[in-house]
């Protein structure tokens, strides 16, 4: 059996929710942005915020590290989806030093 083979069999047994860390830790591994973030030098300073929003990942990753649940997070950020939680939480895998400047940044103000 083919690796791409196995993938189909585990993938076809997983939840919704595994799929998506799944897809968390590929994203990581490749050292890819996420496609659903975005950084634009006229919005939030030129953090990187979830698209369609003025959200920062560092935001995001903050309220995580408070202690909120993904739940808590979709509830207090209704224009978030699920799969924008999957795209920050990508970019905070691969951009930890980046996104750990902007948490200490936005705590000196």
């Amino acid at each position: 059996m083919s690796h791409m083979e196995q993938l189909d069999e585990i993938l076809s047994r997983m939840t919704p929710a595994e799929k998506a860390v799944a897809l968390r830790h590929i994203v990581s591994d490749l050292g890819l942005t996420p496609a659903g973030v975005e950084a634009n030098d006229n919005v939030c300073a030129g953090s990187p915020c979830i698209v369609r929003t003025r959200i920062p990942v560092w935001l995001l990753e903050q309220t995580r590290r408070l202690g909120a649940s993904e739940a808590d997070i979709l509830r207090d950020f209704p224009t978030l989806r699920a799969e924008d939680l999957v795209n920050a939480w990508a970019y905070v895998g691969s951009h930890k030093a980046e996104i750990e400047q902007q948490i200490l940044d936005n705590e000196a103000e």
